[in-house]
Formats: structure tokens, sequence, C-alpha cells
């Protein structure tokens, strides 16, 4: 069993960051990942409407603190990124899906950090099969292969359960982090505390 359990979307700008820090986390500590594709927009939906209702009508001084923010963690962890995409917020449910997929060939990784990399610092769209078969191209991924495993049953099953799992389990957003598989944490902020909490349990 990992010592920890990632429910992550590329659709969020936090997200991205709790996944470059984690993998670092992984590199210092040596910190067991499992990673755990799911659709936040489907815990929003259930959980979460709240956020619905902030785009709808934001307070204008967390809005600009916000984008404060997100830039801060930006450069700390040296990642540039838009404070809003073109497309926002964007379908990510193909992108997740080929997470599923390249999970068993090792490649969830690499796919994942490059999507994370297209759509908060090259601004593209990743709901576009183009744009992830490009992704494929890079990493040397067979594209049309990919394509056509994301649109099988096994796969939207999976990611659709996922996202249930992560609801039951308590989860409100991305990034819901798991130790030890009862432990949760929300966001990217939380890092000294996960890495705490890992280094704990293992005493």
């Amino acid at each position: 069993m990992a010592e920890l359990e990632c429910f992550f979307d590329c659709s969020s700008p936090w997200t991205y960051f709790a996944f470059e820090s984690l993998l670092r986390m992984q590199d210092e500590i040596g910190v067991t990942i499992q990673w755990r594709p799911f659709l936040v927009g489907g815990v929003f939906n259930a959980v979460n409407q709240s956020v619905y209702n902030s785009r709808d009508k934001p307070v204008p001084a967390k809005s600009a603190y916000a984008k404060k923010d997100q830039q801060d963690w930006a450069r700390y962890l040296g990642l540039p990124i838009h404070y809003r995409p073109t497309v926002f917020p964007v379908n990510s449910v193909k992108a997740m899906r080929a997470c599923i997929v390249l999970e068993p060939e090792g490649k969830l990784v690499p796919f994942a950090r490059a999507v994370f990399k297209a759509y908060w610092t090259d601004d593209q769209d990743i709901s576009q099969v183009p744009v992830l078969a490009e992704i494929c191209r890079k990493l040397d991924i067979d594209a049309d292969k990919l394509v056509a495993a994301i649109d099988q049953q096994p796969v939207k099953d999976t990611l659709r359960a996922n996202t249930q799992e992560a609801i039951e389990r308590g989860s409100f957003g991305s990034p819901t982090i798991f130790v030890g598989g009862d432990d949760m944490y929300f966001g990217n902020d939380r890092m000294p505390l996960i890495r705490d909490a890992v280094l704990r349990r293992r005493q």
C-alpha cells in the first residue's frame, strides 16, 4: 500500500503546484504515492457548489489576493503559469481518463505533468484531442491507441468510481491527499503537514 494517495485533476492550478511538490517530496524522502485521477467538477456538483457561486459573484478583494497567491506559489516552485487560461474552466475528462489508461504503463506522471504544463503554462485547451495527441507524441506514447482507450467503458467507470470514492472519503476539491489511508489533507499549502504525517507514521 502506498504511503500517500493523491486525488487530482489537471484543471486546477493548486493541483499543479501540489503535483510538483509531491514529486519533490518523493525525491527527498522516498514517499510512495498512488495517483488517483478524478473529476473535480463531479466533486463540486455533489458536495461543493459554493465554488460556482464564488465564480459568479466573486469578492473583489479575495479575487485580487487569489491572483497574487497563485503567482507567488508559481514563482516559489518555478512554474510559470497563466492566472486564468483562455479556456477556463476546462473539461478535463479526456485528460484524466488518459491518466488512468497510462498508469499501469508507468507513464501517468510524465503525461499528467505535460498536461498541467500545456494548460497552465502554454495556455492550450486540454479538452481537445489534438492537444493530448501532441503531448503523446512528445512522450513517445501511441496517441491513436490512447485516444481509442479513453472511450472504453471500463476507463470511464474507473474515473467515475475514483470521483465517487473521493467524495465518500470527504473530498470537496482538488487536490485531496490521504496519508495512511484515513488522514486527509486538502490543497498545495498543506505540504509541510503531509510530509510530517508521512514521517510520523514511519516511526
